[in-house]
């Protein structure tokens, strides 16, 4: 009966000045960062997940072409390419306490943390299996996206899952809302951490 901590994407691409920078990203990463140093010793595990895409293709017509407008829905511009600052966590979020780091989107259009693998190659399923985890608490980058994509296959591996709707951020705040209603809906919860500063709107965006 283990209890997992899945960060999802706090990377520097992600954040403000970042290809794709989701506004409020850089207070997520330090509330985050806040939230590990009252609770990191109540997780058995904590997990964080990265973007880590390839720089000389389209990883499988994620990045847009090169003579074609990304249409932010399927297809993006070129981000978190691996083994560029882009990628790296940002700096503002604490990876001490992060016990395994998975990677997703080498070569592939991946969303979900679930799809990331270790340096080793072990899948993140896999990881939590072994370490005997039932219930899974998400946050991090973007409500809309990532966010919403990892919670939602972690129900469906039938994982008890929450969302801390105070330490993720969205794109868009209408559509983040729907995201947790989604994963509300499909027997997930949405609940906030016990940080006292600063609020979230229903996207999870910083106000």
């Amino acid at each position: 009966m283990a209890r997992a901590l899945l960060i999802v994407d706090v990377q520097n691409d992600f954040t403000e000045g970042g290809a794709l920078a989701v506004a409020g990203g850089e207070a997520i990463a330090r509330r985050i960062t806040a939230f590990l140093g009252r609770h990191a010793d109540e997780y058995d595990l904590i997990v964080a997940s990265r973007d880590w895409h390839h720089g000389d293709d389209d990883n499988g017509g994620h990045f847009a072409a090169a003579d074609a407008e990304p249409d932010f829905v399927t297809t993006w511009p070129v981000h978190c390419v691996a083994g560029t600052p882009g990628a790296e966590y940002h700096p503002d979020l604490d990876t001490a306490p992060v016990d395994v780091h998975v990677f997703k989107g080498q070569g592939t259009p991946d969303y979900s943390a679930f799809q990331g693998r270790t340096e080793g190659g072990t899948a993140l399923p896999d990881v939590l299996i072994e370490h005997h985890v039932t219930s899974v608490d998400v946050v991090g980058i973007a409500t809309d996206h990532c966010v919403r994509a990892s919670a939602l296959d972690a129900l469906t591996a039938g994982y008890a899952v929450e969302v801390l709707d105070d330490l993720v951020v969205g794109v868009d705040a209408e559509r983040s809302a729907r995201a947790l209603d989604e994963v509300g809906g499909a027997g997930g919860h949405i609940g906030r951490s016990d940080m006292d500063e600063g609020l979230a709107n229903p996207g999870g965006a910083v106000l």
